[in-house]
């Protein structure tokens, strides 16, 4: 029994669940936001579906991501517990655990959603399986960059299974995760620079520097508060939303600052770790914003 449990945990390793469930996160978001007022029970129906389909396809592209780099993730402490890395699972398992959940996710989002959601969830796919993993990220350092188009389509899913078509709100959330990703991936890479530079992969401080790298930090920071203040320029949110991006924004802001002037791992991992809570509570405030002003008028 103990083995079977084993077993079925390292399988779930492989989805790597605090990345999906903010990918959930960010797709329930813009789900939220397609509806007018509160959801109706239908609506419901197709948000739980929605969800399940996702979170199925996302974990299945982390398990390809897993199978690809097994070989990257063993030279990295970050990595190396990775049951593909220390092989407790064989790259075949790893294979048909993704194909499995991939497939199961796309008849969800099939018959319980829509078409239109179902391919942008596959392309998705392909975007972060197939593009970022097995050609961006080992031939560049601006990886991050260009493959985070895929990492920043949720709330475009989200919005798509609930009114069948896409709206410039779930294009401006997609472009908010986008300059996020930037500076949460180069934080992580600054303090885990010697991991990647064992990897062989061309992470921007390995290739540019550590001086070079937190500049690109510090810019992007500005440029993603900028981008948070569209929501409420165009009227799609209200005040509570923009206290919360100026308040979030300039902290995040703030970390860019100190760590381009006064580098130390630990300010770089708080970064990071901040990062995550910065995107987390930057879209619930959008959220709240959006069932606020429901209620109100």
């Amino acid at each position: 029994m103990s083995a079977t449990m084993s077993t079925w945990r390292q399988y779930y390793a492989l989805t790597k669940p605090r990345v999906v469930q903010l990918i959930v996160f960010c797709a329930l978001i813009g789900m939220a936001l397609a509806v007018p007022g509160w959801p109706s029970g239908s609506e419901w129906r197709t948000i739980g579906a929605a969800c399940a389909g996702i979170w199925l396809v996302a974990a299945a592209a982390a398990a390809f991501n897993c199978l690809i780099e097994q070989h990257i993730d063993a030279r990295m402490k970050r990595t190396a517990w990775r049951p593909t890395a220390r092989g407790e699972l064989s790259p075949r398992q790893a294979l048909v655990f993704s194909a499995l959940l991939c497939s199961a996710g796309a008849v969800v989002l099939l018959v319980w959603v829509n078409a239109l959601t179902l391919w942008l969830t596959l392309a998705t796919f392909v975007g972060y399986a197939v593009i970022y993993t097995v050609w961006l990220k080992p031939t560049t350092p601006q990886n991050i960059v260009i493959g985070g188009a895929s990492g920043a389509m949720p709330p475009v899913l989200g919005w798509a299974a609930m009114r069948g078509e896409l709206g410039a709100e779930a294009w401006l959330m997609c472009l908010i995760i986008f300059l996020w990703t930037p500076p949460h991936f180069w934080a992580l890479a600054l303090y885990r620079v010697e991991d990647y530079r064992r990897s062989g992969l061309p992470m921007l401080p390995v290739t540019h520097g550590s001086d070079f790298t937190r500049l690109q930090v510090l810019l992007y920071t500005w440029v993603l508060l900028a981008a948070t203040l569209l929501p409420f320029l165009i009227g799609m949110s209200g005040w509570l939303y923009l206290v919360a991006a100026l308040g979030l924004g300039l902290r995040f802001c703030w970390f860019g600052w100190r760590l381009y002037r006064d580098y130390s791992d630990e300010l770089a991992r708080r970064t990071f770790w901040f990062s995550i809570w910065y995107l987390t509570l930057l879209f619930a405030a959008l959220l709240v914003d959006h069932y606020a002003a429901a209620w109100l008028y």
